[in-house]
């Protein structure tokens, strides 16, 4: 499979039905959006195998939001994880990560890639991980070309898009032995490759033969995600001298993957003071030349186990003004379970209420529009309209039917007191 990558394309000045579709979706002149795809501004997502619409991140494009699910040794049932992916993108999800550990994972993430209408994302290194267990080995025995095995596998199944710690290396992990964190790693994928590094006394060949995985990507036009495998894991630990280490070498590799005409973007914290979250998108634009940023929350507090979904869209609203494009949900069981199809309803509707107000900030063409139409339904008495416009039309309609019949005309909150008629009695 040989075909010009989409970033190749876009060098080449074409513009290409994928382009003109993914323009049209975000709002945006085909020519713009050309531009960006081939500074690597914004990266259009979509293995070349898959018949889905493209999922843009980036620049002057809609803050996306991503969605985790997948099997544990804790449960493993596929039924309940689709169900978990079609509650997910019912409510809005742009795309899905397949994060499984347990359980027949091929097979897991051919049922998702069939039935997902959405762009998904795989983390190979748990794969790896599991095929070491079941082969009666250790994770730390694995070879450069059983890591890159499963890679091509993801690709080969139709995997969009890939999280991959390359930024790990000998160099960032001697600078973490350093700065004496409250929480270490808490990266899972990161963690195997540090631990890797640490028994070998070798460098990572995830980060030795970038190259040959710019080239499996190349080949399936996957996107890169570039793993940060030292994300903080609590407030103590943020912005610290490891994580802007890593930060830099991934710097060096968004250059290097938009050299070989390969769409990448970067993956950021983690837990962050809420001071210091606009500094952090600020630094990775400028250490990472504007590329594309992913973020888990952040989480701006710890104290919120069973509220972390709130914790989380407070952070990614402020850091998708700073600049952030695609922010991974956190649900409400975040450090405490897996997540039931429920908390993943609920933590898809707070990352896009949070990524929203972050378009609303960022002059987003188009986004105050959804919030201006909704008013003018509220100011009418239109509860109707109004429930339809809603980010949780379902929620605001079991708010509303609850109230007697003789109460629906009016807001029960105010009553034959309300605030609007008796405004437009003055005007």
């Amino acid at each position: 499979m040989t075909t010009e990558t989409r970033v190749g394309q876009a060098k080449s000045g074409v513009i290409t039905d994928e382009i003109k579709l993914a323009a049209d979706l975000e709002r945006l002149p085909p020519e713009q959006l050309r531009r960006a795809v081939a500074d690597g501004s914004v990266v259009v997502v979509r293995n070349r195998l898959r018949k889905i619409n493209p999922l843009t991140i980036g620049s002057g494009t809609r803050i996306k939001v991503n969605a985790n699910i997948g099997t544990s040794s804790s449960k493993s049932d596929i039924g309940e994880e689709i169900e978990k992916m079609n509650v997910a993108v019912k409510h809005g999800a742009d795309a899905i990560m397949d994060l499984s550990t347990a359980g027949d994972l091929p097979g897991i993430r051919a049922a998702l890639i069939e039935r997902c209408p959405v762009a998904v994302g795989t983390v190979p290194l748990y794969e790896m991980a599991v095929r070491a267990r079941d082969a009666k080995k250790s994770v730390l025995d694995l070879t450069a070309d059983d890591m890159f095995a499963v890679i091509e596998d993801h690709c080969r199944q139709g995997v969009d898009f890939l999280t991959i710690h390359c930024g790990v290396t000998k160099q960032s992990v001697e600078r973490f032995k350093e700065t004496g964190r409250l929480a270490g790693a808490t990266s899972r994928g990161g963690t195997i490759i540090m631990e890797w590094i640490h028994h070998n006394g070798k460098e990572s060949p995830l980060y030795e033969q970038y190259d040959r995985l710019l080239d499996l990507c190349a080949e399936y036009d996957v996107a890169m995600s570039l793993g940060d495998g030292f994300r903080p894991g609590a407030l103590y630990d943020a912005t610290d001298r490891a994580q802007i280490e890593e930060l830099v070498i991934l710097g060096e590799l968004v250059k290097r993957a938009r050299a070989r005409n390969v769409g990448v973007f970067v993956e950021g914290p983690g837990h962050v003071p809420l001071h210091q979250v606009a500094a952090n998108m600020q630094i990775q634009k400028t250490l990472c030349d504007n590329a594309p940023f992913y973020i888990l929350g952040p989480l701006v507090t710890d104290i919120s186990p069973g509220y972390d979904h709130i914790t989380a869209a407070i952070g990614g609203a402020v850091a998708g003004m700073a600049g952030a494009d695609f922010l991974c949900y956190v649900t409400p069981a975040e450090h405490l379970r897996l997540p039931s199809i429920d908390d993943v309803k609920e933590g898809v509707i707070a990352s896009r209420i949070a990524g929203h107000a972050a378009d609303v900030a960022r002059g987003l063409p188009g986004a105050i529009e959804l919030d201006h139409e909704i008013s003018r339904a509220k100011i009418a008495l239109d509860w109707d309209k109004m429930i339809s416009l809603c980010v949780d039309p379902e929620k605001a309609r079991q708010y509303r039917d609850s109230l007697p019949p003789a109460d629906q005309a009016l807001c029960s909150m105010c009553g034959e007191f309300c605030a609007i008629k008796r405004s437009k009695s003055v005007i």
